[in-house]
């Protein structure tokens, strides 16, 4: 039996990543897909946080603020992990038929939850495609993902980032 897919899409900040995975599942309107897309909370145009938006689900949570009074801190934002859990359950932890795990992102933030951590390991260890963006730098799973022997590592760029949805739809 051949492995399933392992992507991962990598690229500085504001490359495209995140719209590569959105453009990817809305490519496949007819496979059951799970995972989250991450984006920016803005108030009065600045970034004040980031929320998750689960796939399958539509869940939303705050995992990061600046007035999140947290001892867990990436740059100036507090994140929380709590809020996280309910997506993760239902969309990392999914029971059921899934074609494929879409996850944005293997970050910083989202690393400091270790049922987070615990869930991706799982899933790379698993038999369903799965497709993430993950942080050009950082330790623990951040460099360990990018280490497997299983893993393709693509980098985003301007120049890629339109063609590669349709790309990465055509190869699941």
């Amino acid at each position: 039996m051949e492995n399933p897919l392992r992507l991962l899409l990598t690229g500085p900040p504001g490359c495209g990543k995140t719209t590569v995975m959105l453009r990817l599942a809305e490519l496949l309107p007819d496979r059951r897909l799970a995972g989250f897309y991450t984006r920016e909370l803005r108030e009065h145009g600045q970034r004040v946080g980031f929320e998750a938006v689960g796939l399958s689900s539509g869940l939303r949570a705050t995992m990061a603020h600046v007035n999140i009074p947290s001892g867990q801190r990436v740059g100036r934002y507090g994140v929380d992990c709590s809020s996280l859990e309910p997506i993760i359950k239902a969309e990392l932890e999914k029971s059921g038929d899934v074609d494929a795990y879409l996850i944005d992102e293997i970050g910083k933030m989202e690393l400091l939850c270790p049922s987070f951590t615990g869930a991706v390991s799982q899933l790379l260890d698993g038999l369903v495609p799965v497709i993430a963006t993950v942080a050009m730098k950082g330790s623990g799973l951040i460099a360990a993902v990018k280490r497997r022997p299983d893993v393709r590592l693509v980098q985003v760029t301007v120049a890629n980032r339109d063609e590669l949805p349709g790309e990465l739809a055509r190869s699941l």
